[in-house]
């Protein structure tokens, strides 16, 4: 009994460490490029910023219609703030690994992406085993 338990702990403990030391340190020239990355995209993001107002414009009277004449230009001053304060959070904290291990900590990344129209699948997937009409096709 004494020799199941502890063998049951040891292979508890190799389990729970095998994953911290197969991450265990990264190669410095990586470490050092996420951070000019981060602080590339920051900058970057902070520059291009109020291409934010256009964007935001187009892309609410393609979804909204009419009404994205006014709703847009308030959406994209709006996303415009957000996307410099962004830009300049992470060209400030470019040394800090966070959000997730120096990830984006916007999306879309850099405001020339996103400019897809979004994918309308409910009414697809409500119409399970039928083949969609050609308007939702597109």
């Amino acid at each position: 009994m004494k020799t199941n338990l502890l063998l049951s702990v040891m292979l508890l403990a190799v389990v729970l460490t095998v994953p911290v030391m197969a991450r265990a340190d990264q190669q410095p020239e990586m470490i050092a490029e996420k951070m000019a990355v981060k602080f590339t995209r920051g900058v970057t993001n902070f520059a291009t910023s109020i291409v934010e107002i256009p964007k935001q414009s187009v892309l609410t009277v393609r979804d909204m219609g009419k009404v994205g004449y006014v709703v847009g230009p308030l959406k994209g001053i709006g996303m415009t703030l957000y996307r410099g304060f962004i830009g300049v959070t992470e060209a400030v904290f470019f040394l800090v690994p966070q959000p997730g291990y120096y990830d984006p900590m916007i999306d879309p990344a850099y405001v020339w992406e996103g400019w897809e129209p979004k994918r309308d699948t409910s009414a697809i997937s409500s119409q399970s085993g039928t083949e969609p009409s050609p308007q939702e096709a597109h």
